[in-house]
Order: structure tokens, then C-alpha cells, then sequence
């Protein structure tokens, strides 16, 4: 991990010694490793004594993750779509901005603007391809890690006052960090390096109770949302001859089903577990566009795909995108054609 060396974390260090107000900043429609390292660095900033920090998110996060945030005060987490003009007034007064689980301002949307606009030093920590680094005056960028958190929990030991001793960082940081790791491994299916078995390890000799963070994930999940499941692999879930799995949900269906932010998570990921499937996507609509995911097997790149025909991009096996409508599809009804279309072109012509 060649960013983390010990010009970086003095500088990083630094910059939190002599800032008085810290904001935490991740990128749009926050999921398990955006708030769980985003969380685990405001308790590490508690932990430093800091009085003036908090989070500011684009989009509200899932409820599920709630179990993360409760230790946090209400009004130190804030969403730019709930108040914008507090979370553009705090990014505007801010000594130092952290960006967790971002490469470039854009991952934030409606947040972009603000953060361009801010004045306030910015530190990036992200494990995604090409960072924006010339906006950050410290990076911490490494791909070949499972997620934000484990890179957080990476710079964390790396602290003076940590001195690679997972004992000393708070309970509620360290549970946060694992619940990040998790949720983006998909509990340890993907994305796994031996320095996130050695983070974990470290995390459970420090006391995290991962059943607990299990319980809460995966076992908490409302009715309508196995239901939803059910629905999609039974009636949803199309398999073409090139070994694309996907799954179009539309408005009417997420209504009827009551999909809340974050009810999906880990869908995507199923119909991998077919032999002949070699890439899976979920399509959902909204307003203007189709947000897409896409997850593929070893040999396929889920990245490359994202990028040609998604309008995306993100991992090797891991990525995400959007279908503009209109602009790429005027309809819903023409989401399935232009998947088979373009899976097809790329996985004949581009693999």
C-alpha cells in the first residue's frame, strides 16, 4: 500500500491537529462502506478530541445501517437532499473535507458544485480505478483492497496514536469498519486480499461481535423485501445465450413492493451462482434514467462493460452505471433490447 507511508499519515495527521471543523463527505446514495467508513472516521475524530466534525451525505443511507450510526448525534449527520443549504454551508466553512468511497467530485452529485467550491484542505480515501488526485491535498488510493474501510483501517493502525494496535481505536469505529468490509465483499464472496483477513482478525482479537453485524445486515429485512426476492428470480430474471443474467424492476414493481434505499443490496449478486452465467445486472428506474449494476465472474470484466454501454464504471467484477431516458432509451420497454444489444457487442467483440 504505497500511499500509506509516513509522509502521508503525518500530513493527514496534521491537517486534523489543526482543524477546528472537519467534515465527512462520501459519495451519492451511500451504502454499507460508505457509512461504515465514513462512521469509523467520525468516532476516530472523537477519539482526537475533535468538537466540530460531522457527516454529510448526498442522499439519505439506507435504514439498515442504522445500528452504525446510533452512537452519532442526529444533527452531526446530514443529507444535501433533506437541507441543502446546511450541508453547502458546512463544506463552505470547513477547515478540512475526508472523502471516503469517492475518486472524483462528481461521485457526489448534487454535492459536486460545493465541494469544488470549498476552500477547505481535502483528503481522498477510495479504492476505486483512476483518482481525481490534483484535488486532494493528501491520497490515499489502492484497488487491490476489498473496500474504503479496510484502506481506512489500513491508515488508522498507521496513526501515532493508534501504533497498529486495533485495541485503541473506539468500539464503535472498529465495528464500523468491519460492517464497511463486509457489506463490500459481500461477507467475504468477493473482493477478499490477505490484508482484509488480517484486518478482520485484528478486529475480532479487539472484541467486534460479528455475529451481532451479521444480525444486523442480513437478518433484519422486511417482509416485502423477500417477497421482491422471490418475484425477481422467478418472473424478473432473464438469461441470455451469452450468459448475461438481468433483472429489470420498474416503478410499478418497486411501488407494489414498497422498495426502500438499500432493499436490493446484494441481488445483483445471485444469479452468478448459475454455472453458465457470466455477468449479472439490475436495472431500476427512475425519473430520468435507469440506475444500472453490474457484477460479472473472474475473466469478465464488470468495469469495462460499465464503461462502453452504462455510462459507468467501478471495479474489475464490480461496477455501476445509468441508462439515460431519454437519451440511451426513450422507454422502459426497450431496456431488454438494449441489454442483450450491448452485452452481446461486448462480450463477442470488446472480451
Amino acid at each position: 500500500m504505497q500511499d500509506i507511508n509516513h509522509d502521508n499519515i503525518h500530513r493527514f495527521n496534521s491537517l486534523i491537529c489543526q482543524s477546528d471543523r472537519i467534515s465527512i463527505v462520501t459519495h451519492m446514495r451511500p451504502d454499507g462502506d460508505a457509512m461504515g467508513s465514513s462512521t469509523a472516521m467520525y468516532h476516530f475524530l472523537s477519539m482526537l478530541g475533535k468538537k466540530e466534525h460531522r457527516i454529510i451525505v448526498p442522499d439519505p443511507y439506507p435504514a439498515y445501517l442504522d445500528f452504525i450510526t446510533s452512537e452519532i448525534p442526529s444533527e452531526s449527520i446530514s443529507a444535501h437532499s433533506a437541507n441543502k443549504q446546511e450541508a453547502e454551508e458546512a463544506l463552505a466553512n470547513s477547515d478540512l473535507i475526508i472523502c471516503l468511497d469517492f475518486n472524483a467530485f462528481h461521485r457526489t452529485d448534487v454535492m459536486a458544485a460545493a465541494l469544488e467550491a470549498s476552500k477547505a484542505e481535502k483528503v481522498l480515501i477510495d479504492h476505486h480505478i483512476g483518482p481525481d488526485r490534483d484535488k486532494f491535498a493528501v491520497s490515499f488510493s489502492e484497488t487491490q483492497i476489498s473496500s474504503a474501510s479496510e484502506l481506512l483501517y489500513h491508515i488508522l493502525m498507521a496513526f501515532p496514536q493508534i501504533e497498529g494496535d486495533a485495541t485503541r481505536l473506539p468500539a464503535a469505529c472498529a465495528t464500523a469498519l468491519m460492517t464497511g468490509m463486509t457489506t463490500d465483499t459481500n461477507n467475504f464472496a468477493n473482493s477478499v486480499y490477505p490484508s482484509t483477513l488480517v484486518m478482520a482478525s485484528s478486529l475480532l482479537a479487539a472484541g467486534v461481535d460479528r455475529d451481532n453485524i451479521l444480525s444486523e445486515l442480513y437478518n433484519r429485512h422486511s417482509e416485502s423485501r423477500l417477497r421482491l426476492m422471490g418475484h425477481m428470480m422467478k418472473d424478473l430474471l432473464k438469461i441470455t445465450e451469452d450468459g448475461v443474467a438481468y433483472i429489470v424492476l420498474d416503478m410499478e414493481t418497486m411501488l407494489k413492493y414498497n422498495v426502500q434505499e438499500g432493499d436490493t443490496e446484494g441481488f445483483v449478486n445471485m444469479p452468478l451462482s448459475i454455472g453458465k452465467v457470466r455477468m449479472s445486472l439490475l436495472l431500476k428506474e427512475e425519473e430520468d434514467r435507469i440506475r444500472v449494476s453490474i457484477r460479472s465472474k473472474r475473466g469478465t470484466s464488470a468495469n469495462r462493460c460499465a464503461r462502453m454501454f452504462f455510462n459507468g464504471g467501478g471495479h474489475e467484477n464490480a461496477a455501476g452505471g445509468c441508462l439515460n431516458k431519454p437519451g440511451d432509451v426513450t422507454s422502459m420497454a426497450e431496456v431488454p433490447e438494449y441489454i442483450e444489444k450491448y452485452t452481446h457487442i461486448y462480450l463477442t467483440e470488446h472480451e
